[in-house]
Order: C-alpha cells, then structure tokens, then sequence
C-alpha cells in the first residue's frame, strides 16, 4: 500500500459523527442538520430535462477534453461573468468530474515525488481535500491563517524560506467556512508572490455564484488577473455547477487557466479515466446557459440568511458572511462542546470549526467557531435559529 495513505486525517465529519455517536441527540426535536455543504434546493427543470433527453449518448464513449460545445459555452459563461475575452476553449478550459476530483489531481499534476521538499500552501480554515492532495503527493502543507470573514490573506505569515519551496497554493474564494472574498489588493499581493516564488495559484471558486447583492458579485481571480493587466500564466481557476445550480450529483465543473499547465492536466487525466458522461454534458451546457435559476437559487439564500441572522443577532456576534452558504459564528464557548449541546438540547447539527482547521503558528483559527450550513428548506432553518436563539438566551449549563 502507498505509506503516504497513512498521513491522511480523517474526514471533519467522520470526527464529529464519533462524538456524536457518545451522546444522545434531543429527544424533543426533529433532527435538523446545517453541518454538511449539500444544496437541498430542488434542480432547475431545463436541467433535468436536459439531461432526460440526452441519455442514449452514453452509448459512446467521452473525450476527455469534452466536447467543444461544453467548452464554447463555458468560455462564452466564464467571459460574461469574469469579464477577460481572448480565452482560448481549446487550450485553456477543460471540463471537470466536479471541482473536488480536479482539486485534488492537479496536486498530482503540480508535484513531483522527487522532491520531498516541495510545500503546498492554503488557508486555515480549509478544505480538507487541499490537504489531502499536498500529502498523497509527498509535499508539505502549510497553512495561512484566517480567523474569521473579516480578515484576509497574511502571506508573512510564512517565512521566506518556505516560500521557495512552495509549488502550489490553494486559495478558496468566496471562503469556506468564513465567506471571505479575497479584494483586488490581495490578489495582487498573491500574485506578485507567485511571480516572485513561481508557485502555480489554484483558485477554488466553487461559491461564486452565491451571493446577496445582485449588482456585485464577488471578485473573482480571472477579473482580479484582468483588471491588473495580467494573463492566465499560473493560474487555474475551478468553477462548478454544484452549488450554483444544486446538482451536486451531477459532478459537473471546469478549471480554466495556464494553457502550459492545462496540457499536462489532461494528459494525466486521459490516463486517469477523468472524462465527462456525455448526458451530463448536456446538462452543463443548459445549466451554464441558463442564469434565471441561479438567481432564484440566491433569493431562497438571502431569505433564509435573513431571517437567520435577525433571529440570532440579539444572542451572538452573528455576521453575514459576503458570499456563499456558510454562517461562521462565533461561540461562546468551546467549539465541540457548543456543538453538542446543540445535538443533545436542540437536535440541531452543525461542524465545530476546530475540525476544519489545524494549529499552525500557535493557534487553531477554527477555535470558538462553528460552521452553519444553511442548505436546509427555508422552515427548517427557520426553526434551526429559533431553537439556537432559545439555547443561547438561557446559557449552557
């Protein structure tokens, strides 16, 4: 077996579920569960449909590179919300299996096995499938911490020397958990860094599209790369269809980027089995085609933020994040303990934000945090925050 299985952690949510397993939930309520990142609003019908309609093409064998239709489309969908033209469908875009799959391949891309030195470098609090990438390929993560939606990237928290050695960094923009989004200023700190250490960014914006003011949607590092005069050169953008249009069982994204990286990416991936069915590239080009749902999608998470945030605003420091699902709300006390009286007084469940994060430079910045996914229906939300706002009103004891 590869040794290198064994550095692997376990998953955030296999953590909790054991602590969970030791106690009783609520026997009072309903289970409601906020702690998982799965959209639970229904699928647009012109995807459905499409997808319906398009089921004899399995009956051939995929590209891998896709077919140039999907790729048209998510050239002409990238240049509409990015705003940089000239990208070359051929060269510079390849649909992927969902953004988890090719996150974690382009780590097998990027590193080399024969150079045990090379470092990986992503946020704190993360995903862990970044993570997970940087190990199985032999490197070394390193993390940036983010302690809440107010604070940015501090790329001095990492010494030069480290930086020499880093191959890859991974940004998550908007952020999970904290809803950050990187400003233009950060993006031109990180891209001088890459510039001057020759670090390939892997930029994970797979919650783009969810947002709460429709007249600025959240920057993004192709415009950040426009607006700063730059090309594609180290860059790779993921994009998905998961979230923003909930069909996360469809496993449907792109990544577009570095034409030089790109070559390299689907020839692994030719090897790798990596193409796309081709009923559900059907079902991408009338979902990248389509932005009449995705607003409705962004109405139905701005309610429910609303009415989320009024409820719990006169108990905690509760805040909206500037984009995506997530609340990341501050605990009065310990993360894994606020957690469970949650499960066991409430029956609701959310993700300690410790298990999302590791300690690096002393702390752990998901400490007295946990992550609320606000994927449920608007009802059980609802009745989420109320029976958080009851707890929270009466103390822990």
């Amino acid at each position: 077996m590869n040794p290198l299985l064994q550095k692997l952690h376990p998953y955030p949510f296999q953590k909790f579920g054991k602590i969970l397993a030791e106690i009783e939930p609520s026997q009072k309520h309903e289970l409601i569960r906020l702690s998982i990142g799965e959209p639970q609003h229904d699928t647009p019908k012109v995807i459905l449909d499409a997808l319906s309609n398009n089921l004899t093409d399995i009956a051939y064998y995929p590209t891998t590179q896709g077919s140039p239709e999907l790729r048209s489309t998510i050239k002409k969908w990238i240049e509409s919300r990015f705003g940089m033209t000239g990208i070359d469908p051929d060269c510079e875009i390849l649909p992927v299996n969902g953004t988890r799959e090719a996150l974690f391949a382009l780590g097998q891309v990027v590193l080399s096995p024969s150079n045990p030195d090379s470092v990986v470098v992503m946020p704190n609090p993360f995903y862990q499938i970044y993570e997970g990438a940087a190990l199985l390929s032999g490197a070394t993560p390193k993390f940036l911490n983010l302690g809440s939606s107010n604070l940015g990237w501090e790329l001095t928290q990492i010494d030069k020397s480290t930086w020499n050695k880093t191959k890859l960094l991974y940004v998550c923009n908007p952020g999970n958990p904290t809803g950050h989004v990187m400003s233009l200023s950060e993006w031109e700190e990180l891209f001088q860094f890459s510039d001057k250490y020759g670090f390939i960014i892997a930029s994970d914006e797979c919650y783009s599209e969810i947002y709460f003011d429709e007249g600025s949607p959240p920057l993004g590092a192709i415009t950040a790369a426009k607006l700063l005069g730059r090309d594609l050169t180290r860059l790779i953008v993921f994009g998905s269809l998961s979230k923003r249009s909930n069909v996360p069982g469809m496993r449907s994204g792109f990544v577009c980027g570095d034409a030089a990286v790109l070559k390299q990416f689907l020839l692994y991936r030719t090897y790798h089995g990596s193409a796309m069915s081709p009923a559900v590239q059907k079902a991408s080009i009338a979902a990248w085609s389509d932005e009449i749902h995705v607003k409705t999608n962004r109405t139905l998470y701005r309610d429910k933020f609303n009415s989320f945030v009024k409820t719990l605003k006169p108990h905690s420091s509760i805040q909206y994040p500037s984009a995506g699902f997530y609340v990341w709300l501050k605990t009065p006390i310990d993360d894994v303990e606020f957690a469970k009286k949650l499960y066991t007084k409430c029956g609701v469940v959310v993700l300690p934000g410790s298990l999302v994060a590791r300690e690096a430079h002393g702390v752990n910045p998901g400490e007295n945090h946990v992550r609320i996914a606000l994927v449920a229906t608007q009802k059980d939300c609802d009745e989420a925050a109320q029976r958080m706002a009851t707890l929270m009103s009466l103390g822990f004891d």
